[in-house]
Formats: structure tokens, C-alpha cells, sequence
């Protein structure tokens, strides 16, 4: 049974852009609550303008495939090898029923369970949010599932998996948050990037590994879209989003409508479809509303303090180039190494300041 903790005003949203009387006023009218503890997550994401989040089964065929390879995080103990060993079945929870959802509320009766999303960038090879795989523990305790999603319109979500879409995190390659101990932040920034890069049990079969920008081309305007799994959701997609902001060293700014859980999720360029960055940090996730039930934290299309993005341009020299002898691949691998990682990140994560 996981707690929801009560997040104190200050702890988390974007306090440039709110007076301390405002915060006070809703800190006593809606108290805000974090997602499920399994679904980890940088400082809280949310919805701007319409709610844009569409079910696998509604999205355009090339999208369709590149949401194969999009995968969910989840704790090794919430994933079950069947007795005859060909299958996993997923431990969840009913969204609804776990945070108290108002009537009404998207996705209200769907399961959650996982704790961050990826994407598969290399025949072996998974890129997440730092801040998601924290250490060598974490990674060999974590469970990459793909296929998590609703298939079909009425449909349920598939939560008995093939053995064949159940990987296992067998090591660190790269990992980077900037503000960690000996990982500092660019000069003049509170924040920077958030990623890891992480090696698999075996090699993926059935998934391609998805292209990225290898050009540091990300400009204000550029139109974006999401994959992942809100929430620890079954995979949704979000589109009709823009870069708010791409001045700053190491991420970029946008309005993508996200949740705790689609940390580490790929951010697409809709007119190129390459991957431009990885989900990491943003806006504030739930509000309990006057009623007493939780509802999502919603923004104008232009307010809030949008969602942080680590720019692929801050890794993408760590990711084997997709055609690459699998020599140069493995090279690539044995040049990287794992940047130190500091006890009680997450802490840190949870309460850093935003600029």
C-alpha cells in the first residue's frame, strides 16, 4: 500500500510565476498531492490547454509504430514470471480508486504501476531519465516492459506480457543530473540535464530502435509530441504541444501535457520524427479540488511553468549511431562510463528550486 504525500506549498511548482498569496490561497483551497509513489518523477508535470493524451489504439499508423519501441519502467517485484515461465504478469492498481480521482477524470478507471518511461535507441539499448535509474541497484531491480498499452477501442489494458517484451536493466552506460555532487549545472542555470542510458539483459526482438536529432536544431516554435506513461499509465500519446523556450543549456521548455511516470519519456519533433529530447521536470501534477476528491492540475496553453526537456544534443554522442558495424557499437559502449551518483538524489530531485 503506497502513501500519497501531501506536498507543502513551496515544494515543487514554479514560484517566479506565482505571488506567496496566491500559493497560500491554494495551498488551503487545493492542497496538491504527488503521484503514486511508483511512479518517480522530477518536479511534476501537467495539462496545458486541452487535454491532448490519446490512446494507442487512436494514433496515425507511423506514429503507431514508434510507439512500439517506447517502453515502461516498472519495480521488479510488480513483475511476475508465470509458472511456466513464458509469461510476466504486471502488478496495478485502479488510478481511480488509488488517488481518489473526482468523477469523471480522464483515464479514471484505467490500472497504473509504472514508475518512469524510456525509449529503445540501440539494439540493447534503453535512454530514460536520470533521475529514474539512480544507481546499479536500482537498475538491476527495474523491469523494461513493452507493450503496455490499449490495443483496441474498449478494450483493456494488456497486463499479462510475452517473455519476449520483459527486459531486465543490466547495467548503467551514462547517466547525467545536473546539480548531483560533481555533476554541476551550466554556469548561471538552476537546472540542467537529466538522463541515463541504460544496457539490457539481451537484445531487443521485435522493437526498432528509434532515430534522434544528432543536430543541436531545437528552436522556439518547433511543434513536439509525447510517449510515454502518465501517471505509470498504459501508453498515451501527446501531441499539439510547442518549445516555449530553447535558450537554455542542456533542456528546453514546453507545453506537453504530462504526469509523474512519463519521466524519461521521448519528445518527438512532429514534422521531423526524431526524438529531440527526454521528459524529465514540470508543472504541478494534482489539485485536490473543494469537493474532496483529486483532480488534474490544468494550465492555459501558455501559462504555468511548462515541462523541462534534456536536450538529445547533451547525449546523443553516447548513443550508437543506428546502422552502425556492431564493433563501433560496442566500442561505444566500452568508451562511456557511469557518472558518480549521490545517495538520496531523489530527495534532491524532489526539492530543487525551478528558475
Amino acid at each position: 500500500m503506497y502513501n500519497i504525500p501531501v506536498i507543502k506549498p513551496g515544494d515543487k511548482g514554479d514560484v517566479m510565476k506565482r505571488t506567496l498569496n496566491t500559493l497560500l490561497t491554494l495551498a488551503i483551497i487545493f492542497p496538491i498531492l504527488s503521484v503514486p509513489a511508483f511512479a518517480q518523477e522530477g518536479p511534476d508535470k501537467s495539462i496545458y490547454g486541452p487535454d491532448n493524451r490519446i490512446e494507442l489504439y487512436n494514433a496515425a499508423p507511423d506514429t503507431f509504430k514508434m510507439a512500439a519501441s517506447v517502453v515502461s519502467l516498472w519495480d521488479a517485484s510488480r513483475v511476475k514470471q508465470d509458472a511456466a515461465g513464458k509469461t510476466f504478469t504486471l502488478t496495478t492498481e485502479n488510478f481511480g480508486a488509488r488517488l481518489n480521482l473526482c468523477p469523471g477524470e480522464k483515464f479514471r478507471e484505467q490500472p497504473i504501476g509504472a514508475f518512469c518511461s524510456g525509449s529503445l535507441v540501440g539494439p540493447d539499448m534503453i535512454m530514460t531519465a536520470g533521475h529514474c535509474v539512480t544507481d546499479e541497484t536500482k537498475c538491476r531491480s527495474t523491469k523494461i516492459v513493452f507493450g503496455f498499452a490499449l490495443a483496441k477501442a474498449g478494450g483493456t489494458a494488456t497486463t499479462k506480457m510475452a517473455q519476449s517484451e520483459v527486459y531486465t536493466c543490466k547495467k548503467i552506460v551514462k547517466r547525467f543530473i545536473g546539480g548531483e555532487p560533481g555533476s554541476a549545472n551550466p554556469a548561471g542555470q538552476n537546472l540542467g540535464p537529466d538522463y541515463a542510458l541504460i544496457q539490457l539483459d539481451r537484445k531487443v526482438t521485435g522493437h526498432t530502435p528509434l532515430p534522434v536529432n544528432r543536430t543541436d536544431s531545437i528552436k522556439k516554435g518547433d511543434k513536439l509530441m509525447v510517449i510515454g506513461h502518465p501517471v505509470g499509465l498504459p501508453l498515451k500519446i501527446a501531441a499539439g504541444a510547442s518549445v516555449r523556450d530553447a535558450s537554455k543549456v542542456g533542456y528546453f521548455v514546453a507545453d506537453l501535457d504530462t504526469f509523474g511516470g512519463n519521466s524519461g519519456s521521448p519528445v518527438f519533433n512532429t514534422a521531423t520524427r526524431l526524438i529531440e529530447g527526454i521528459l524529465v521536470r514540470g508543472d504541478e501534477d494534482f489539485l485536490t479540488s473543494p469537493a474532496g476528491c483529486t483532480t488534474m492540475a490544468t494550465y492555459a496553453q501558455t501559462g504555468g511553468r511548462g515541462e523541462d526537456v534534456t536536450k538529445i544534443s547533451a547525449l546523443q554522442s553516447f548513443i550508437p549511431k543506428l546502422g552502425a558495424p556492431a564493433k563501433a557499437a560496442e566500442e561505444t559502449y566500452q568508451n562511456m562510463s557511469m557518472d558518480e551518483v549521490s545517495p538520496g538524489d531523489i530527495d534532491q530531485r524532489i526539492n530543487v528550486n525551478f528558475q
